[in-house]
């Protein structure tokens, strides 16, 4: 069976992108895309998945999104494979032409459904009203493809209950991949690691404004953002005035991503309501203990009190929690290891196969 996998774009390095070409490289699949970052790609270790771009999009939201649903809509590749999948919020306007099809859906597209308030709320006056307008429209638009899709896959209970109130659907919950045999225990070094995207919900303030108070211990943050999304003036924002002992490192190859995990202390997480959130697993594949929020997907991957901390949204808790893991953060590492292994990509890929195949 000749499969196609359809996923909005490939800039920074998130866990979207790395399901889908994960489950490209699984089911020896095509990824069929809009923008396309290479070097995002080499370094994730998936220059071998065969991309196909539809072309490159206007780098200002929301024309960036509107852009990318447009290409979608438009491309017909009906011919050329037996099934399809969705990846992202724009790529399943692809699915009235594309049948049969799942769509693995992340979440519901936020700004349009549960943090619509707060991002209307962070617009500038000059933004606010084309944001509402894009949204009213867009949304219709896009609840109208949705029809098309056949089943729809999710990443979590969390997400499985958006979509239930959102979108009126059911839908089959298959964890996103971790291939665990890549992470390896070294050591608990003397620093602190967070693995995300340089976006508001996010949160990465609450981690820096915490190590700030703990001059003592060492925080590095990995990750980026992409053109055209909402989140340069945030990412600014937090360079601006970091403490000694925190050091944003921005997008890192594979290995050297491995590397920190095997050889950090422990692992910090703080988004919003997270939809799943790959990197706690990540974390514990190499043995490390995560301190995350108390919310979204966290409740689904991080044991409290066992393969680490769940914490309110709060600089004082989350001090709490880092100088108690840190006090020995040896304890966690065996259930941490056990507990990974439940969201192997060899689980995945055997899931996604039998939805091929219904």
């Amino acid at each position: 069976m000749k499969v196609a996998i359809f996923h909005d774009y490939i800039g920074a390095i998130g866990g979207g992108e790395k399901l889908v070409l994960t489950l490209a490289e699984g089911l020896g699949a095509d990824v069929i895309t809009t923008d396309v970052d290479m070097d995002s790609v080499t370094k994730m270790g998936f220059e071998n998945v065969n991309i196909i771009s539809l072309g490159k999009t206007l780098k200002v939201p929301p024309l960036k999104q509107i852009v990318a649903s447009f290409k979608f809509a438009r491309c017909d590749f009906s011919k050329n494979y037996d099934f399809f999948i969705f990846s992202g919020n724009w790529a399943f306007f692809a699915a009235k032409k594309h049948k049969p099809n799942v769509y693995y859906c992340h979440t519901p597209t936020r700004a349009f459904y549960d943090l619509y308030e707060v991002y209307r709320k962070n617009q500038s006056v000059f933004y606010s009203l084309p944001f509402v307008i894009w949204v009213r429209i867009h949304r219709k638009i896009s609840e109208y493809y949705l029809t098309h899709v056949s089943r729809i896959v999710t990443n979590s209970m969390n997400t499985q209950k958006r979509i239930q109130k959102y979108f009126c659907r059911d839908s089959v919950i298959i964890y996103p991949p971790v291939d665990t045999s890549r992470f390896e225990y070294k050591e608990y070094g003397d620093f602190w690691l967070s693995v995300n995207r340089l976006y508001p919900e996010k949160r990465v303030e609450l981690q820096i404004n915490a190590f700030r108070e703990m001059p003592d211990l060492k925080l590095i943050i990995v990750g980026g953002y992409a053109t055209g999304d909402h989140a340069s003036g945030y990412a600014a924002s937090l360079m601006t005035g970091l403490p000694e002992n925190v050091i944003l490192m921005g997008s890192v190859s594979e290995e050297k991503l491995l590397e920190l995990y095997a050889t950090c202390k422990g692992h910090i997480t703080t988004a919003l309501d997270e939809d799943f959130g790959m990197t706690p697993v990540e974390a514990m594949a190499s043995g490390k203990p995560t301190v995350a929020v108390k919310e979204g997907g966290y409740l689904e991957t991080v044991l409290d009190g066992v393969t680490g901390l769940l914490v309110e949204p709060e600089v004082s808790s989350i001090i709490k929690a880092i100088k108690e893991v840190s006090s020995d953060p040896q304890r966690y590492r065996e259930a941490c290891i056990y507990r990974a292994k439940e969201f192997d990509v060899s689980v995945m890929l055997q899931k996604m196969r039998a939805m091929l195949n219904p």
